[in-house]
């Protein structure tokens, strides 16, 4: 019976010293890559390699004729999305860094060590598959009702959830209407609010703001802009964002942070499409799409007179609901070859492979901080890594430095049995609220980004928040 052929498209291996090509050969058929073709001429490596339509390519780097980064050069403007994994002796080493920050995969120094070679292809066969795996989406996404899939590249994603959502994204993005993008801190609201405004074909800019923690004179001169003398310093016309935002989409990040002031000003701006800069009586017209986000359940909010019924109707006209990472684990793999593909060229390292652990251990985690908090883990974990693959050990410790996977809690082993002990007399709620932000701080050494990523909350909103109990403290 003829083998099977592994891998379906065949390892290109360019070098002009043919006991390189022989030796490099030999190790990889004796290690069941037997699909291998060599080529000691680079002018002839372009045109085997459209032919056999390769796998990864193995390339020398000093060859006559044609020399490695020259042809280098040429594979990646051709075939963008096969890996490439240089071949150099010692003296080019600093080269093939080079080359790697340039595009290419990985390096093998000469004499070539065989098991680094293996771990080196096996490594670029896993990248290559997944780089096919995510073209074969974007166009089975296509063929299956999406009309412009290429609008949501930025999203990395294989959840059925994530594509029933683009699709309502398309069917309502060339309206005029509000859109509100609610889901956790970290899931991706602005990347979704893009996507909208890139489906709108709306030919103004979009324009971004977080508006937690503005005060509604802030929020009013931010938003609005101002006139010259409207207020002590005003010394010339300010354009507001919702100008800059003329004939496009206006995004407004943590709606629900937003101040009552601040929610009866946006609600004439939604009913009537019009605004007042500082400093001046007449109104002008603004034809900007508005796209709010918030992590928050404005209805809880709404029930508790903190965030107004009209303003929350007016906002909602179409609504997203983006759902945590914790609900699609199929993205995992995904987002941590896409990041740690992104740490590797920030540091400067080799994209190590993933232990069999990491991913079960990563789909047992809640991930209160989303595809942001894994980004942040990756890169962390890659700061750390020094050879080998890449194990669970780094991102337990980014867990347990984060506070979010307890093991062990002082006071009893039934003291874990309830997130939260209460005495015979119950806190305030404002009580409360200060204890539970006082704790978060304390775990994470005053880290505000770590502490609010513990809360669920933005660290504009942590920000206000202890800024609100510091003037009451001095109060």
């Amino acid at each position: 019976m003829t083998p099977a052929t592994d891998p379906k498209q065949p390892i290109v291996v360019i070098d002009d010293e043919r006991p390189i090509l022989l030796a490099v050969d030999t190790t990889l058929q004796m290690a069941g890559l037997n699909n291998v073709i060599t080529c000691s001429d680079s002018r002839e490596a372009l045109g085997i390699i459209q032919r056999h339509s390769a796998s990864v390519i193995l390339l020398d780097l000093n060859m006559p004729h044609l020399d490695g980064e020259t042809l280098m050069a040429q594979i990646k403007s051709h075939h963008p999305h096969v890996p490439v994994i240089i071949i150099t002796g010692t003296i080019d080493v600093d080269t093939a860094v080079q080359s790697i920050k340039g595009g290419a995969f990985d390096y093998i120094v000469k004499p070539v060590d065989e098991s680094r070679l293996v771990t080196a292809v096996h490594q670029a066969l896993r990248f290559g598959a997944l780089q096919q795996e995510n073209q074969s989406l974007r166009r089975h996404l296509h063929q299956g009702g999406l009309q412009h899939p290429e609008v949501f590249a930025d999203i990395i994603t294989r959840s059925p959830k994530m594509t029933a959502l683009f699709g309502y994204i398309e069917s309502i993005a060339t309206t005029e209407q509000p859109v509100l993008v609610r889901g956790e801190t970290g899931v991706g609201k602005e990347l979704v609010a893009r996507a909208i405004h890139s489906l709108s074909s709306r030919k103004g800019d979009f324009v971004a703001i977080n508006v937690a923690g503005l005060d509604d004179n802030i929020f009013s001169d931010t938003l609005f802009g101002h006139v010259k003398g409207a207020f002590t310093g005003a010394d010339g016309n300010r354009k507001g964002l919702i100008e800059r935002a003329s004939g496009g989409t206006l995004f407004l990040d943590e709606i629900g942070d937003l101040s009552q002031g601040a929610q009866v000003k946006l609600l004439r701006l939604l009913q009537e499409h019009e605004y007042m800069p500082l400093g001046q009586d007449a109104c002008r017209k603004s034809d900007a799409r508005v796209i709010a986000s918030t992590h928050a359940d404005l209805w809880a909010m709404q029930e508790a007179n903190q965030f107004r019924t009209d303003l929350h109707y007016r906002l909602r006209t179409h609504r997203v609901w983006i759902p945590p990472l914790r609900e699609r684990n199929e993205d995992l793999p995904l987002l941590c070859d896409h990041f740690l593909q992104e740490a590797g060229n920030a540091l400067g390292k080799a994209v190590p492979a993933l232990s069999p652990d990491l991913l079960p251990l990563l789909c047992t985690y809640r991930f209160p901080g989303n595809v942001r908090e894994l980004r942040a883990m990756v890169f962390d974990a890659m700061a750390q890594h020094n050879s080998g693959p890449l194990t669970g050990m780094a991102f337990k410790d980014y867990m347990k430095r984060s506070q979010h996977l307890v093991e062990t809690t002082p006071g009893g082993p039934n003291a874990a049995d309830s997130d939260i002990a209460f005495g015979k007399t119950l806190p305030t709620i404002k009580a409360a609220t200060q204890h539970l932000v006082g704790e978060a701080m304390r775990r994470c050494g005053h880290n505000q980004s770590q502490a609010a990523t513990l809360l669920g909350v933005s660290q504009q909103a942590l920000s206000k928040r202890l800024k609100n109990m510091r003037a009451e403290d001095d109060g």
